[in-house]
């Protein structure tokens, strides 16, 4: 599992990316695919940062991008072939303002949080269990199904689809945006079921991004740490002169 966090505040500009990628467990080696693409990936979105800010074209451009720049940082650090290569799972956030830019290959996750509003899941996953919600199996029992993590696209050697799903929205209200891999939301899949725990968290420990997702994951293990748990959040306020 690898995280990424980068945050930038020049004079009104307000910038935050937010890049998680969880290594396949059934294939060797992954935790260096995940270290490797998530440190790609980062790099990539880091090197735009500066300047006015950006559309949701241009951010969707980049995250597709930095995801071709995580499948190649993965083949470079275990350049080897091999039957069954190392893979892992992408999520990233670009919250520039209030445009939140969400991308993902896998089923790491991002979801928004408001203080007070109605929390959503931002990503889609590619998954055995997405497709079985999708024929209209409902999502406790799909995600509780034997198969229920086996993912159908990931980055690696042997991905054969490594386009990330793109979305955007303008955010009008207090809150957080949270990067997670399954390891976290195994125990609070749904948006509001997740919503409280972080705010509960958030009651015990404070404000602080850094310490609020070390505070998740800890909550995580709590329940059994049976994955590999990472989190990543950043934290929006509305500028005055938005409201």
């Amino acid at each position: 599992m690898a995280t990424g966090a980068a945050a930038s505040d020049e004079g009104a500009l307000r910038l935050a990316l937010l890049v998680v990628c969880d290594g396949v467990s059934s294939t060797p080696d992954s935790d260096k695919a995940s270290l490797a693409a998530a440190r790609a990936a980062l790099s990539a979105l880091e090197a735009d940062v500066g300047g006015e800010p950006r559309g949701a074209d241009h951010w969707g451009a980049l995250l597709q991008m930095a995801t071709a720049r995580a499948s190649g940082a993965i083949d470079a650090a275990v350049p080897e072939k091999r039957a069954n290569p190392p893979s892992c799972t992408f999520t990233a956030a670009v919250l520039d303002g209030a445009l939140l830019v969400t991308g993902n290959v896998g089923d790491s996750r991002s979801y928004w949080i408001p203080d007070t509003g109605v929390p959503r899941l931002l990503t889609v996953d590619d998954s055995w269990a997405q497709e079985q919600i999708a024929a209209g199996v409902p999502r406790q029992q799909a995600e509780t199904a034997p198969d229920a993590h086996a993912i159908t696209r990931w980055l690696g050697a042997d991905a054969h689809d490594e386009e990330p799903r793109v979305s955007a929205e303008l955010l009008d209200e207090p809150g957080w945006v949270l990067a997670c891999s399954d390891g976290l939301w195994n125990y609070a899949s749904a948006a509001e079921d997740l919503a409280r725990v972080l705010h509960e968290a958030q009651a015990r420990v404070g404000s602080d991004p850094v310490v609020l997702a070390e505070a998740l994951v800890a909550w995580a293990n709590e329940r059994g740490g049976h994955d590999n748990i990472t989190a990543a959040l950043a934290r929006f306020e509305p500028s005055p002169t938005a409201r």
